[in-house]
């Protein structure tokens, strides 16, 4: 039994919301998965059809290299720079403000920026032609709508590295400096310290932080569609392409798509926290 003064308590009413509009879109796009509300009964089709295209699967994979690398190097780079800001130095003020200045940035401002700066008739590639590096564009190297998704993958480091480092730097600020000035009371060097102590008590922030930015960067469709190639799309992009196709027909296996991101969201980001523990 749950008493007014328990934390529970005041959490409720926000918790009882988000779990309406999540789970009631969840069960939603579930139920219209398998064809409900479309007067022709439940059916296994959509989801028979999803899973049995090639270019689903192939979606599924560029979504999956995308989500990975974006989460590995945004916590490798996060983690960096967490470390290197708590120290104290001249203008470290100044440091920490612009290491976060781009979060608020639109994610779709964002990739419009890396469009025009690293695209192959963007801003970079027009100074290296006019420096005489390049005899063209098609001298560039295609690093947004390409096959790898580059851009598409730096723009979500870009973005979410400031994430993950102000996340861990709030975790350092609550540990304190005991940890470590312990382990170096014991004969540890700095570096030790950090690597056997330090690190393995920020673990579990950076696990939950690059558990979130891999569900994001595996789930949004705004920048793969502005960054990405058209074959195969990031999978997000093929459900919202089925969902908007005006063959209302397609629109149950946009929904089978999207209950399969979430799906693998779901047991990647499960998996990711059992192997924490």
């Amino acid at each position: 039994m749950i008493g007014r003064g328990h934390p529970w308590a005041s959490l409720a009413p926000a918790l009882g919301v988000i779990a309406v509009l999540f789970g009631g879109g969840l069960a939603l796009g579930l139920a219209g998965s398998f064809g409900a509300g479309r007067g022709g009964g439940w059916s296994f089709d959509p989801w028979i059809a999803v899973l049995s295209e090639g270019r689903v699967w192939r979606s599924l994979g560029l979504s999956l290299w995308i989500a990975l690398a974006s989460t590995a190097l945004a916590c490798g780079l996060g983690l960096g720079a967490a470390l290197l800001l708590r120290r104290s130095f001249p203008g470290q003020g100044l440091a920490r403000l612009l290491f976060q200045i781009n979060l608020t940035i639109p994610h779709a401002v964002g990739a419009l920026g890396i469009l025009w700066l690293l695209s192959q008739s963007g801003f970079v590639a027009r100074l290296a032609g006019g420096a005489g590096l390049i005899d063209g564009p098609a001298g560039f190297p295609a690093l947004t709508q390409d096959r790898f998704a580059i851009g598409i993958i730096a723009h979500y480091v870009w973005k979410e590295v400031p994430f993950i480092g102000l996340i861990l730097l709030a975790n350092m600020q609550s540990l304190g400096d005991d940890p470590e000035a312990a382990a170096r009371s014991h004969g540890a060097t700095p570096f030790a310290a950090m690597r056997l102590v330090l690190l393995p008590l920020l673990m579990p922030a950076l696990i939950r932080a690059g558990a979130i930015v891999f569900a994001f960067s595996f789930g949004a469709w705004e920048v793969p569609v502005l960054l990405g190639q058209s074959a195969p799309p990031a999978l997000p992009v093929l459900a919202w392409q089925r969902f908007t196709d005006p063959d209302l027909a397609a629109r149950p296996e946009a929904m089978a798509i999207a209950m399969l991101i979430a799906l693998v969201s779901a047991l990647l980001i499960r998996a990711a926290f059992v192997g924490r523990r």
